[in-house]
């Protein structure tokens, strides 16, 4: 065994080491009584030296390899501060650099007592503490995580103790901890984050200090922990997350513009719909805040914001729909915007999944369109092709909108659109020029290619669509430009449907009284010149043609076309299509046609 003399602790007594350092709690207790005494002592008779040297050998016995003499070492320490209580300032660093060692020790008797002793420490040197403050909060981060229970829970009180010190003190440097806090935010262990968060909230709830300087670096590293296992440390998280929302709220002009930058950008990330709901709805709301908060300072940064808006726009619980009504009413107070990065925006969510974001997306043109149409319609080349790619969308209410902007595409003034570029047959071209908007034949071109080649789309949407158009444009135009185009159409059997479907909604749908009256009366050039374009098409489709010629009165024509019905092949399509015309017939639309027929006028 190893001889103790008192020479090797002086001024401690060997055998008071010994009971210092005694496996029984209750005799070390005695002897941290006895180096209480001696500490006041030596202090009260200014023996000062002798004091250093016995802090120095607690130092020492704190230290040692052996666990025993450590968690005697610890208890002395603690005994030291007691004793030195309002003078222990100049011994702080001496008296807490040993304890915090301890923490690394793997037997969990020696950390627990490190904590208790450190506890005690702090409580009598108060805020002369915080001269290791980098060194106390890595220890504490570091024993959140412990694997012994009342190791952590000696740690939780000692961490409340530090924070009640850190907020008493007026001239706490808050970029310390600050620094301390971002160097760990991406920690993974649950408790480790806890803790880190917990410093925020209190930090949060001291009027005195001031974080929001510091949001933009810890936003993402906080909304990463929404997504903890944990519901613990979810919610503290989100408190935090409150706080500092109340503090941007309360002066929103102080956010720098690279802050802002950076925490929009780590919002936009967050309320992607692959990140946890709660990240998402938080993302959201404080996206809808600053968006209130700042107005149009923000439409600099619309694109990414439209990039988190639009595909959560469906969700009723989520800020998004608010959010984006409020991004379209700001759009409408600025001439400055930068189109190109939300035509982009829209463009990709175009064909989102869901109906709601199409929608949005397409209000959003159409919007631009009110409001920006040259910067607009500077990017309508690329536009255009993808809203007639959504006409085959299966929603009606997509359909309606993509057709409404499309309408309004067709008759801009400032169409750059030369006829020439469409690479029409002379005479197409001769019936179109100067009478058709070149955009709406480039539209009718298109919509014809994508009948071509998705039949679903002319037998499910056709009536749709051209009804639709003929509300929107001039039908008469619409009819002319489809007519002119058919008639270079290489498939007959395609052409015959197209004449079927637009004689189809002529003779039946209320959008086109107008047109049908004019057909009727041919009083006018136009009229004429109409009359003259459908009638080349619809010969392909001799009912159809017949019911064009009732239309238009001309009875004796249709006397003439009804004799050469003998000479066409008559199938169960060509019977269906005329016992469709004896039935329009019998309805309202052509009432004039049975009235005509029972005037002794036209008949022989």
């Amino acid at each position: 065994a190893v001889v103790m003399t008192d020479a090797q602790f002086a001024p401690l007594t060997a055998a008071l080491v010994r009971t210092l350092t005694d496996k029984l709690y209750e005799k070390r207790k005695t002897a941290a009584l006895n180096i209480e005494t001696q500490v006041k002592e030596l202090f009260a008779a200014n023996q000062l030296s002798q004091l250093d040297k016995l802090v120095g050998v607690l130092r020492e016995l704190a230290l040692a390899p052996n666990g025993q003499t450590r968690k005697g070492g610890l208890i002395g320490l603690a005994a030291a501060a007691i004793a030195l209580g309002k003078n222990s300032g100049p011994y702080t660093i001496f008296l807490i650099e040993p304890v915090l060692a301890c923490f690394n020790d793997p037997d969990l008797q020696v950390r627990y007592y490190a904590c208790e002793s450190l506890y005690n420490i702090i409580k009598i040197c108060k805020t002369h503490s915080l001269e290791l403050f980098d060194q106390l909060f890595d220890v504490l981060w570091k024993l959140s995580a412990d694997t012994d229970q009342n190791v952590r829970s000696g740690a939780e009180l000692l961490d409340r103790l530090l924070m009640d010190i850190v907020v008493s003190k007026e001239d706490f440097d808050v970029a310390q901890l600050m620094s301390l806090i971002r160097d760990r935010l991406y920690v993974q262990t649950s408790s480790n984050r806890k803790f880190v968060v917990s410093w925020l909230n209190t930090m949060l709830t001291t009027p005195r200090f001031t974080l929001l300087p510091y949001l933009s670096e810890v936003m993402d590293g906080l909304f990463r922990m929404l997504g903890d296992q944990q519901a613990g440390v979810r919610d503290v998280t989100e408190t935090v997350l409150g706080q500092f929302l109340l503090g941007v709220e309360k002066a929103p002009d102080t956010i720098e513009t690279a802050d802002l930058s950076q925490m929009l950008n780590v919002l936009v990330v967050h309320s992607h719909e692959d990140e946890s709901p709660m990240a998402r709805k938080i993302a959201l709301v404080w996206l809808d805040d600053l968006t209130r908060l700042l107005g149009t300072k923000l439409l600099f940064h619309l694109a990414p914001l439209l990039t988190a808006a639009l595909p959560s726009i469906d969700n009723d619980s989520l800020k998004a729909r608010a959010m984006n009504t409020k991004l379209l009413e700001l759009v409408t107070q600025t001439a400055d915007l930068d189109v190109d990065k939300v035509v982009e925006v829209l463009l990709k969510h175009i064909g989102h999944s869901k109906r709601e974001t199409k929608v949005a997306v397409l209000n959003w043109i159409q919007h631009l369109y009110t409001t920006h149409p040259e910067k607009l319609f500077a990017h309508m080349e690329r536009i255009f092709p993808i809203l007639l790619k959504t006409l085959s969308d299966s929603s009606d209410e997509v359909l309606l909108l993509d057709l409404h902007l499309l309408s309004g595409v067709c008759q801009h003034k400032q169409n750059a659109l030369s006829i020439d570029a469409l690479e029409l047959d002379e005479e197409s071209k001769r019936q179109l020029e100067g009478v058709v908007s070149p955009f709406l034949v480039k539209f009718s071109l298109s919509l014809l290619q994508m009948m071509r080649d998705d039949r679903a789309l002319l037998h499910d949407r056709g009536v749709i669509i051209i009804r639709q158009l003929c509300l929107l444009l001039s039908p008469s135009l619409i009819y002319r430009a489809l007519c002119v185009l058919i008639a270079r159409e290489k498939s007959l059997t395609f052409a015959r449907q197209i004449v079927q479907l637009l004689n189809g909604v002529l003779l039946t749908a209320t959008e086109l009284f107008v047109l049908r009256d004019q057909l009727r009366r041919l009083e006018d050039e136009e009229s004429r010149s109409l009359f003259s374009c459908l009638y080349r098409s619809w010969c392909i489709r001799p009912v159809s043609l017949l019911g064009l010629c009732l239309l238009s009165q001309n009875y004796a024509h249709a006397e003439k076309l009804v004799t050469h019905f003998s000479q066409v092949d008559i199938t169960v399509d060509i019977l269906v299509e005329i016992d469709k015309l004896v039935n329009l017939l019998e309805s309202p639309i052509l009432s004039f046609v049975r009235m005509d027929l029972l005037s002794t006028q036209h008949q022989r």
